[in-house]
């Protein structure tokens, strides 16, 4: 406990260099991030608008929960080299899994009356998509996005262990350098924001949600929090 309350005082003079690698760490995870949505966020809302892929859906989840990062990482390092590459594509096997699942489950658990309505009024299939199911999934479906992107900041420092960029991780495994107060300090800037991140993302999450259905967001929320666990990139094997 002594040794918490110690790093309190060591955040504050080097808050600068924190600052400079809290940058460095939500710059890695923001780019990570944006090739996850960009690869699962379209292939599992169409999956869930077609109600086919559950198998895909779910296999893809248990096999990037099975991978643990830093694996990942090391074993990319031999084929890539050095640098953010392998890190890139540690987090995004991590976050690509949460992200698929959740817009797959919250399409596809659209009300089906409710689709049957749409068409019975003239949609077509990509206007149900757009005007019924997206609205109706988007509690859901943004708690992935959430989810992901928690795990994702707070996988980033892991990228320290072997050689590459890891934002606040490069002072937690240099304690040589930054003495066991800086190690300690920089974890609890860690965890401060992975928590400010998962409070920005659960802000948006209601603003983008429409007002009928933001009663919707906490059982989402309840879903997300039941299946989520320990974020599978931290485990080290």
């Amino acid at each position: 406990m002594s040794d918490i309350v110690n790093a309190i005082p060591w955040i504050f003079d080097h808050a600068s260099l924190l600052w400079h690698l809290v940058l460095v760490q939500l710059e890695i995870a923001a780019i990570a991030l944006l090739i996850a949505l960009a690869i699962a966020l379209p292939l599992g809302v169409w999956l869930g608008h077609v109600h086919r892929g559950s198998f895909l859906a779910i296999n893809v989840t248990n096999i990037g929960r099975a991978l643990p990062s830093l694996a990942i990482i090391a074993i990319l390092i031999a084929p890539l080299g050095l640098g953010r590459l392998p890190l890139y594509i540690a987090l995004v096997v991590l976050a690509v899994p949460v992200i698929l699942t959740n817009a797959y489950t919250s399409v596809d658990g659209v009300d089906r009356d409710i689709v049957d309505a749409a068409r019975g009024m003239g949609m077509h299939g990509r206007q149900v998509l757009v005007h019924a199911e997206l609205p109706l999934a988007l509690p859901l479906l943004f708690a992935g996005i959430r989810t992901a992107a928690v795990y994702v900041v707070a996988t980033v420092p892991l990228g320290a262990l072997v050689g590459t960029d890891g934002g606040l991780g490069d002072i937690i495994v240099n304690q040589s350098s930054y003495t066991l107060k800086g190690v300690i300090g920089a974890a609890i800037c860690v965890a401060l924001l992975a928590l400010v991140v998962d409070g920005l993302f659960a802000l948006a999450q209601r603003l983008v949600t429409p007002r009928g259905l933001r009663t919707r967001i906490d059982y989402a929320e309840l879903q997300t929090d039941a299946a989520r666990g320990p974020a599978p990139g931290l485990a080290i094997p």
